[in-house]
């Protein structure tokens, strides 16, 4: 019969070996929002976009509904409807496909090169922030009554011709500005 020993516990641990580290709730969120880890990030892009899915997946929904049958009014107004129309697309292409293949990037090409983390970790951080930023500017100033975007219901926004010669800036300047702000942090 052999007897067999524990491995000793490292100098200064009041933890039995083995045993898992227990933080608070709290510090994994905090440490999730401020990550430069290539990984994290990924994994934030890819939430994100699928959020994004999930929002312009229910605006498709509204708008293939509204198309049931002719004469059926679920949208109100046709500009309410080409507003919907903008938003998804933009919501699908700017806020869903591009940040998807941003974050399966952050995720595994470091991974696939053998790299411990990309080359400038913060900017990618930042180019994270920014994109939730501009997406979050975007759809917040849809869901604004007074913000609401004049657009001819193209999902690359072609400007249509002016109803009046009155047609306020103000009201697409929301998506106008978040737009550019969103795409901007997908190049780095």
């Amino acid at each position: 019969m052999t007897t067999t020993t524990a491995p000793a516990r490292p100098a200064g641990s009041s933890q039995p070996f083995g045993a898992a580290k227990v933080e608070r709730k709290g510090n994994v969120l905090v440490k999730w929002l401020t990550s430069t880890d290539h990984k994290v990030i990924g994994y934030l892009y890819l939430i994100t976009s699928f959020i994004y899915f999930c929002i312009g997946g229910v605006m498709a929904l509204i708008i293939r509904a509204q198309l049931f049958e002719p004469g059926l009014e679920i949208i109100q107004t046709r500009e309410q409807y080409n507003q919907l129309f903008t938003m998804h697309g933009t919501i699908m292409l700017l806020m869903f496909a591009t940040p998807l293949f941003a974050g399966f990037a952050n995720v595994l090409m470091p991974l696939q090169i053998g790299a411990p983390d990309v080359a400038f970790p913060r900017l990618n951080a930042f180019a994270y922030w920014a994109f939730n930023f501009g997406s979050l500017m975007a759809v917040a100033g849809f869901f604004t009554p007074r913000v609401r975007l004049r657009s001819g219901g193209s999902p690359i926004s072609h400007s249509p011709r002016p109803r009046s010669r009155r047609a306020s800036a103000a009201t697409s300047g929301c998506w106008a500005s978040a737009c550019p702000v969103s795409a901007r942090s997908s190049v780095r």
